[in-house]
């Protein structure tokens, strides 16, 4: 048949295919440009060897904007790992030993180890890989362990340090040097940052290169008392047990103890409001002033190595990590995670059980538990008293048994000058009692405040010896009968709020509340049948003097509630609330209501701020980058009147 004419064929394919309508040429066209031939591939192949096809030098073109992504990873990995690392040299250490025996025997009298936990920890550094967790007190900790493990012929710790060091001009290099390694205090969700620090820590731990040195509270504590231990880096060091990659880690709590801190007043001042200084070489340089002081005897206790293999025993199933390859993070499993925080809890026990106390911290809690002061002879006589109280509950206290009373007390008062002064054979607290020339009432609240939260640090060392009884004490006196059950359900509500200002494992109330009854009965201040518990008629004294110890804490908090019920702001924004706490408090010293200066503490008002919204009082609600307080005041007001019944 003859072709359809050009106008009828376009009308026939429209109707058929109308979206091929436009793609269509005349093929008479004489625009039409000529196709592409094609080849057979395949054709060379069947001339020439295969192999040599496989084996060819394969350079495709690629985009001339292209950046590798891995490239980009692998960059930045290096660059973190560069910032972190440690570059531990010999000559470094060297040079350190000599400094450091220079300044430590002209700041202290004597530094006293325990021979026989450097023996367990030699033996543990041989046998497996070893975590060394010491308290943290001040910046002397660190570099005494270092001075120590080198002073005995240990393998060298490598340690992490905060960043704020690593910007310390030519000192930072130095202590990267000697086994520092740096560490961001937030990661702020960066997941590269955390793999690449993660998996440097694990590498050391996993190959023994040294034993790895971390501080569980995170940071120095301020107070004197431990703080709440910090998990991240426990679980990181844990991790290589659970997948199997070690037969076994062995953590060494270490618990170190001064006669005198070296920040005395300066933690005093961060705690008032004051922001704590840069850490700088040209600080280091000017700080050379405190070697003209003397801070009498340190002392630094190894404690036995706490197995990873015996505390996961029957506890956590490592047959799971089995399930993915080894160098794949994975998110620990709830039984972990468990494990960690309790070991936690533990081993900051540990370290406080340990902590070698000085007859100062004894003076140091009577003083303030005697405003006004006290007669010297009744002083040495109650000190004596209490030293036989905390040796019954426990307490390491290294109390020279060759020297009479009189003499122990004397030698406090003289190293601690600063805090308390003896006039007319009476001792009160080194604090004015009259504004000076040109000192506002302000003025003189803040001196006053800084010489109390100074000596509060030394008495809050021995806090976690009569911690427990002295929430038993209390609970004695609120309860409505002395049946146990009512005593305790008082007892473990003020367990429960005070669970974030001192060291109580979770869920050890019932435990903590039967060794409060089993040392209150030790020295006979109670007596306890199978139902009731009741005050022995000597305990009296005793218990008076446990309340007593409790009594700033509740005090703070009741201000804390106070504040927030009469705070008008509707949300509250949570890093104004210490500020305005504070402030709030210092008004009411000024007018006379408040007598408690320790209520003036950032750490206490933040420690009442976390139990406020453990008690569903205040809600935090996150709005961007702000973090907001909701106050519920009806539950704020109800926890304020609990409190001041205590």
């Amino acid at each position: 048949s003859a072709p359809l004419s050009s106008p009828f064929r376009f009308m026939l394919i429209r109707k058929h295919r109308p979206d091929a309508v436009l793609q269509l040429q005349d093929p008479r066209d004489p625009g039409l440009k000529k196709r592409d031939e094609l080849e057979d591939m395949l054709e060379e192949r069947r001339r020439s060897s295969d192999a040599r096809h496989a084996l060819r030098c394969y350079a495709p073109a690629v985009y001339k904007g292209l950046v590798s992504r891995r490239e980009l990873v692998q960059e930045e990995a290096a660059h973190l790992l560069d910032e972190m690392a440690h570059r531990l040299r010999l000559g470094t250490v060297r040079f350190f030993a000599y400094v450091l025996s220079k300044v430590f025997k002209t700041l202290f009298r004597s530094v006293r180890v325990n021979e026989e936990g450097v023996q367990r920890l030699q033996q543990a550094i041989q046998d497996h890989p070893v975590v060394l967790l010491p308290s943290h007190r001040s910046y002397m900790d660190f570099l005494m362990m270092s001075y120590i493990l080198y002073t005995y012929d240990l393998a060298l710790p490598v340690i992490a340090a905060g960043m704020d060091f690593m910007s310390m001009k030519v000192v930072g290099e130095m202590l990267r040097m000697s086994g520092a390694f740096f560490i961001r205090r937030s990661f702020g969700g960066d997941k590269l940052y955390w793999a690449v620090f993660s998996e440097y820590v694990k590498t050391m731990l996993r190959t023994g290169y040294a034993p790895i040195e971390f501080f569980l509270e995170g940071t120095r504590s301020r107070t004197g008392k431990s703080l709440t231990p910090k998990t991240g880096l426990l679980n990181i060091v844990m991790e290589p047990f659970f997948k199997g990659e070690v037969f076994d880690i062995h953590l060494v709590p270490v618990s170190i103890s001064y006669d005198r801190i070296l920040e005395e007043s300066l933690y005093a001042r961060e705690l008032l409001g004051v922001p704590k200084p840069k850490e700088t070489t040209s600080g280091l340089l000017k700080a050379r002033q405190i070697l003209r002081e003397d801070y009498g005897v340190m002392h630094v206790y190894f404690g036995h190595p706490v197995s990873v293999r015996s505390l996961a025993q029957g506890r956590v199933k490592r047959s799971q990590y089995n399930l993915v390859p080894r160098h794949i993070p994975q998110r620990p499993c709830l039984a972990a995670q468990a494990l960690v925080g309790e070991a936690a809890f533990r081993l900051v026990r540990l370290q406080e059980q340990a902590m070698v106390l000085r007859p100062w911290t004894l003076v140091a809690t009577l003083l303030l538990q005697n405003p006004d002061g006290m007669d010297l002879p009744v002083l040495e006589e109650q000190a004596a008293w209490l030293r036989r109280l905390a040796l019954s509950f426990g307490a390491f206290l290294d109390w020279p048994d060759c020297k009479p009373c009189r003499e122990v007390v004397g030698a406090g008062l003289a190293l601690h000058k600063n805090l308390a002064r003896v006039s007319g054979g009476r001792v009160r607290l080194a604090v004015a009692e009259t504004p000076g020339v040109g000192q506002t009432a302000e003025e003189l609240a803040f001196d006053r405040a800084v010489g109390v939260l100074s000596c509060a640090s030394y008495r809050n060392q021995i806090l976690h010896v009569f911690i427990r009884p002295a929430l038993l004490s209390v609970a004695l006196r609120t309860a409505n009968s002395s049946r146990k059950d009512e005593v305790y359900t008082c007892f473990n509500f003020l367990w429960t709020v005070f669970s974030n200002e001192f060291i109580l494992c979770p869920g050890a109330s019932v435990q903590d509340f039967e060794e409060a009854c089993y040392l209150l009965g030790k020295c006979c201040a109670v007596q306890e049948s199978q139902q009731d518990i009741v005050m022995s008629e000597g305990g009296h004294a005793t218990l008076a003097f446990l309340r007593a110890l409790l009594d700033p804490f509740l005090q703070g908090y009741q201000v804390v509630c106070q504040y927030l019920c009469k705070e008008t702001e509707e949300n509250l924004r949570e890093n104004k609330f210490v500020p305005a706490a504070r402030n709030f408090a210092l008004q009411l010293i000024l007018a006379g209501t408040l007598k408690c200066y320790e209520a003036l503490s950032s750490d206490l008002q933040k420690n009442a701020l976390a139990a406020l919204v453990q008690l569903e009082a205040v809600t935090k609600v996150k709005v961007g980058d702000q973090v907001t307080l909701k106050v519920n005041r009806r539950a704020a007001s109800s926890l304020e009147d609990m409190l001041g019944t205590f």
